[in-house]
């Protein structure tokens, strides 16, 4: 009886033992062998060092030890460009920030080919910003930003494609300009303003004075609407509350004058 006993309690502890071990190496191997990727994330694999490309969305199985996986994200990413000092092409300073929205688009290249391929973005967004800036007016940049804004976009994006990186837009946020020339946009602007109301007021001035031309012509062709033109005045002035006398006289008196 001794000995059955003893083959199976042998017999269970191997068993023990054995689901021991299993325990320990479902606890330390599967975290290693096995990923989830959301949808928005894969992951480059490489294999003794060797890439072997990008994986995922799901459930993704790796070999212990063997392979290792570098994690991406593929949504849009924005990144603040700190400001800049630049200096326009008509020789103005100015302090300029943007933001640049991007993404992967090909993550084996985000990983291989570029080391920090946030940090790359930025820099090169920096520089480009105050290239594209020195060579634009300051009225460019104050009235077609968007152009502005287009152009950057291109050159950064062009700049970063063999990274896998897509730049989306390239916003220029704000323009900070010395006070001095503030003040001369002030009154370059109060100056304009002034040229346009003389202008307006001139034009004004020149039309009634042409109705006042034609309404001489037509008064000269029918001496009678003068006339009229006469009594309808005195019919204003005797309308009005005042202690203005007049004494009407024939419009006859005044065609020798008339006639000269």
């Amino acid at each position: 009886m001794n000995e059955p006993i003893s083959l199976l309690t042998k017999l269970f502890g191997a068993l023990g033992s054995s689901v021991v071990v299993l325990v320990v190496l479902a606890i330390f191997v599967l975290p290693q062998a096995v990923r989830i990727l959301r949808e928005y994330e894969r992951g480059v694999i490489f294999r003794l060092g060797k890439l072997q490309g990008a994986k995922g969305p799901g459930l993704i199985f790796l070999i212990p030890i063997v392979d290792k996986m570098v994690r991406m994200d593929l949504r849009v990413v924005t990144i603040d460009v700190p400001k800049q000092e630049v200096m326009t092409k008509d020789n103005v300073p100015a302090t300029v920030d943007a933001v640049i929205y991007f993404r992967v688009v090909d993550p084996n290249a985000a990983v291989v080919k570029v080391e920090n391929y946030w940090k790359a973005t930025s820099l090169i967004a920096q520089t480009t910003l105050r290239s594209v800036l020195g060579q634009s007016p300051l009225d460019d940049l104050l009235a077609q930003r968007d152009i502005i804004n287009q152009k950057l976009q291109e050159i950064i994006d062009k700049q970063t494609e063999p990274w896998g990186i897509k730049v989306t837009a390239v916003e220029v946020k704000d323009v900070a300009l010395p006070d001095s020339m503030k003040r001369a946009m002030a009154k370059q602007a109060e100056a304009e303003r002034e040229r346009r109301a003389k202008v307006v007021n001139a034009e004004g001035e020149f039309q009634a004075a042409e109705k006042m031309v034609q309404a001489a012509a037509l008064i000269a062709k029918e001496p009678i609407a003068l006339q009229l033109r006469y009594l309808q005045t005195m019919r204003e002035m005797a309308s009005e509350h005042n202690t203005t006398t007049f004494l009407p006289l024939p419009i006859d008196l005044f065609s020798a004058f008339l006639k000269k």
